[in-house]
């Protein structure tokens, strides 16, 4: 039991790593307050360039895989779906930075990425055909861990699997809840034409 709440508790820190704050740090900028405030690979990208977004996006999917390979490898599959869990609630809800911290898909695609390795592709292949009929970021992503569960379901994953992917859906949505609210109203900005712009609310 000891060695189990561990492995989750490590992961949950994991998630904590402050991926954008650092990368961002080496050119003397920060996320939390620049550009939408979001401590993720799409502000990073726009406030210090593409390439430090993309180390950042990296980063945060490597913090839901290792710590989901690291839980499986250690404890079995079901301490490796609740570090892969943990680390996602981790990266959303850190400690170390009073709760605040980024939206979780990228964790969460880490995760899934070892753990669901199908239903993972599968989900991409949403997410990027949500992104081309709309040409927005938030939807695609709230689509993509929706698709989760319900690839679950398909491919015949048991109760307590279901759930870790739903529970993981819900953590990214109630993050995406401003966006929400900006799709009801129809002003949520399209993704910037221009590979150079990225607008902030666009963020997931």
């Amino acid at each position: 039991m000891w060695s189990t709440a561990l492995l989750v508790l490590s992961a949950y820190l994991l998630g904590t790593f402050p991926t954008a704050l650092l990368v961002a740090g080496r050119k003397g900028q920060d996320p939390t307050r620049e550009g939408s405030g979001n401590p993720g690979a799409t502000n990073v990208a726009r406030t210090v360039g593409r390439r430090a977004g993309m180390v950042v996006l990296l980063g945060d999917v490597a913090k839901g895989a290792v710590a989901t390979a690291l839980g499986m490898t250690l404890g079995g599959r079901v301490v490796g779906l609740t570090c892969g869990l943990a680390a996602v609630l981790g990266h959303v809800l850190p400690v170390t930075r009073r709760f605040r911290g980024g939206k979780g898909v990228a964790t969460a695609v880490g995760f899934v990425g070892v753990a669901f390795p199908l239903e993972a592709l599968a989900a991409t292949t949403v997410w990027l055909a949500v992104v081309l009929l709309t040409r927005r970021v938030a939807p695609a992503s709230i689509a993509l861990v929706v698709a989760l569960p319900i690839l679950g379901v398909v491919t015949g994953r048991p109760g307590s699997e279901l759930a870790v992917t739903a529970g993981t859906a819900l953590l990214v949505i109630a993050r995406h809840r401003d966006n929400i609210v900006r799709m009801r109203r129809g002003d949520e900005p399209a993704f910037a034409a221009d590979p150079r712009r990225v607008d902030p609310l666009v963020e997931s």
